[in-house]
């Protein structure tokens, strides 16, 4: 028999919602993909778990999600730059993300601020959401995904698989990013004048207030419209990464949730290797763009999977903090650095030249 498990939400904090990858294939009939925003950070959360990458989670915007165990046990994960206290009767203690964790009945877990970026994630095992489209994922815009169709509110109860087990951790987290985010140039690039694409690529912007799944606003130097073009196409296709210019002359990145169409005309479009950083990054963070050609940008997908297939790699048993790291002694201390106490200079020994030896 399975056991089934609850999972009380207690604060959703700000903009939680179940995701899941998204939904492909609806963008003619006017179904946005929505899914998660970093999409790497969901996939490294559920292979905590054990979980399929696809599988739903719970998405949340700049911390405070607040949840409780019910009845039974269960276990998750956690995914994104933040730390997390478990409350528990007597007593409390603060855990790192990029782990899976225990909830035992009557537990709850607190979520705290993100110290990078806006986003994280939390992956339970055997969560069961309402598919539409194909995808769980939330777009609350239309209704459609999660629970009723909206972003998370406190009482929500999520059923889960029941059960603990060994708990596992992320040996090596994602690094902070902070190159340029890489465009290529168009659609509508002929539409501005001679100097925004320059601009564009050439000066700071900064991560505005008004930065939501749909899209993110950027404030910085205008961008300007050539005046025989206007400031208005007839609408057409949009992706998630394009980059809108309205009449203000501020451009505007669309994200996972943004319209399928848009009348304003778009001086480029955001790499799907660079899109999820730009997605994770909170308001006031400045950020700097640069143009590649398609070829490149094709490289740099090409180059984030290997990336994100290398951390995947990377996880292995739970070490708490003051444990040794069996990881650190056979890769550092044992092999390369150990010290040959025979030298005179105390220098350090190579892995192919033991004391010795000739």
């Amino acid at each position: 028999m399975n056991l089934r498990a609850v999972l009380e939400v207690l604060s959703p904090g700000a903009m939680a919602s179940i995701q899941d990858r998204g939904r492909f294939g609806w963008r003619r009939i006017g179904v946005p993909r929505s899914g998660a925003l970093e999409p790497g950070w969901l996939r490294l959360a559920n292979a905590l778990l054990g979980n399929p990458e696809d599988a739903p989670a719970i998405e949340f915007l700049t911390g405070g999600l607040a949840v409780r165990a019910l009845q039974w046990p269960l276990q998750l994960a956690l995914a994104g730059h933040f730390t997390a206290e478990l409350r528990y009767t007597g007593g409390r203690r603060r855990i790192a993300s990029w782990r899976s964790v225990c909830l035992a009945p009557g537990e709850t877990l607190h979520c705290g601020s993100i110290a990078a970026g806006r986003v994280g994630y939390l992956a339970l095992v055997g969560l069961v959401v309402l598919r539409h489209f194909g995808s769980a994922s939330t777009y609350a815009r239309a209704g459609l995904g999660g629970v009723d169709g909206r972003p998370l509110v406190p009482g929500v109860r999520l059923s889960v698989a029941a059960g603990g087990g060994g708990e596992r951790m992320l040996w090596r987290p994602p690094a902070v990013d902070e190159a340029a985010i890489r465009v290529v140039a168009g659609p509508q690039d002929d539409h501005f004048d001679v100097l925004a694409m320059p601009t564009l690529v050439g000066e700071a912007y900064r991560i505005s207030p008004a930065a939501d799944r749909m899209g993110i606003r950027l404030d910085g130097p205008l961008l300007g419209h050539r005046p025989e073009k206007g400031a208005e196409i007839v609408s057409d296709a949009t992706v998630p990464g394009s980059i809108q210019v309205p009449g203000n002359g501020q451009p505007i990145v669309l994200l996972a949730d943004g319209q399928t169409a848009g009348g304003y005309p778009k001086i480029a479009t955001v790499i799907s290797a660079d899109l999820p950083r730009l997605a994770v990054m909170a308001p006031g963070q400045a950020v700097r763009f640069a143009a590649v050609s398609v070829a490149a940008a094709e490289e740099a997908a090409r180059a984030r999977q290997a990336e994100l297939q290398a951390l995947l790699a990377g996880i292995g048993p739970l070490v708490e903090p003051g444990e040794h790291d069996p990881q650190a002694l056979y890769t550092a201390n044992l092999i390369s650095g150990a010290v040959d106490a025979t030298a005179a200079d105390g220098s350090p020994m190579s892995a192919y030249h033991l004391p010795g030896e000739p």
